[in-house]
């Protein structure tokens, strides 16, 4: 039987790395990878992982991982790191880190090793919320997650002569998303993780997200809500928005549906934005609209972690978190990452 091509049409080298950083004028690219995993009985999930690949601290990575337990245990640990070699034992430039946490294409579009190895803040959900975190009672953290893809990318193409054809106020998001390259893929694996003196092996399903671009950092301007899934018999959806535009300009929303092997761009319809800050069990079920029709997938929060700003009656709000959903009786834990303003 035929191998599914899960390249998307592009080239293997646009699942590599950068050799080096980027020169003048380019000196603003980075390149940026991150996953979202999930086990697949909801025990546990990792709500996002990333390491930021930037020219100007090309040898000192920022990353940021993750850890969530269905009873709101969380484990936490951001900042920077040294990176390590971007080649691997083939001479490829398949590696990408930063401190503790390591991605490696092992072949690219299809097989990716993802490794965490040091110490996390040690808190709770409760704790995230209430602004009241200890950051000085950290735990060793190890985990490995062999990974495989199982639908082709969601290709978000924001080249210039893509983004000169869009109206101003998706223009204006498109540059907080990333001026460049980015795509998503949906996945399943397993793996090991190592805590609490004791390792356990674990399947898990989600996916990763590999951009290289000029990116401001302003989603959080306005908010966003992001949300993609996989379900065991193949189907995946997902997609990304922000709010509209006060000057009634369109805003960013690009989204999938995968069905019978086949991507269909879609539209998000309904929107479970960012308003009530809530532990778990919120009802954050979604539309798109394809030439499929709508698809409708409900789904309600679980596996959540927040970044909430000590004023955050004025601040930002942040969530990365897991999702049960449910699309036409068929479940599946998948992702959802949120942001608003508390005034808003």
């Amino acid at each position: 039987m035929a191998q599914t091509d899960m390249s998307g049409g592009l080239p293997p080298d646009a699942d590599l790395m950068m050799e080096v950083p980027p020169k003048p004028p380019f000196d603003w690219v980075r390149e940026g990878t991150s996953f979202w995993l999930f086990e697949e009985n909801g025990a546990f999930g990792i709500p996002r992982n990333g390491v930021e690949a930037e020219p100007h601290t090309w040898d000192n990575r920022r990353y940021q991982a993750n850890f969530a337990f269905a009873g709101g245990r969380i484990l936490h640990s951001v900042g920077s790191g040294a990176m390590p070699s971007v080649f691997d034992a083939q001479g490829r430039p398949a590696i990408l880190g930063g401190g503790p946490l390591t991605y490696r294409c092992i072949e690219p579009f299809r097989r990716w090793l993802v490794t965490f190895d040091g110490m996390a803040v040690d808190t709770h959900v409760d704790d995230q919320i209430a602004c009241t975190v200890d950051r000085s009672r950290q735990v060793p953290l190890r985990y490995e997650f062999e990974l495989e893809m199982v639908v082709p990318p969601n290709i978000q193409d924001i080249s210039p002569a893509h983004f000169a054809t869009w109206g101003k106020g998706r223009q204006r998001d498109a540059i907080s998303v990333g001026l460049g390259s980015r795509f998503e893929q949906m996945l399943r694996g397993e793996g090991e993780v190592t805590l609490d003196g004791e390792t356990q092996t674990a399947r898990v399903n989600g996916s990763r997200i590999k951009r290289r671009s000029i990116r401001t950092d302003g989603l959080m301007l306005r908010g966003h809500c992001w949300q993609a899934v996989v379900f065991p018999d193949g189907r995946a959806a997902g997609y990304e928005a922000r709010p509209a535009h006060d000057d009634g300009s369109e805003p960013w929303n690009e989204g999938f549906v995968y069905q019978d092997g086949t991507m269909y761009p879609a539209k998000a319809t309904r929107i479970p934005w960012l308003t009530d800050i809530v532990s778990s069990g919120e009802d954050v079920s979604f539309e798109l609209e394809s030439e499929l029709g709508v698809t409708r997938i409900a789904g309600r929060t679980t596996l959540t972690t927040f970044q909430l700003s000590k004023a955050h009656l004025h601040g930002l709000r942040l969530s990365q978190s897991g999702a049960r959903y449910n699309w036409d009786g068929i479940s599946a834990l998948g992702m959802i990452e949120r942001s608003s303003w508390a005034s808003s």
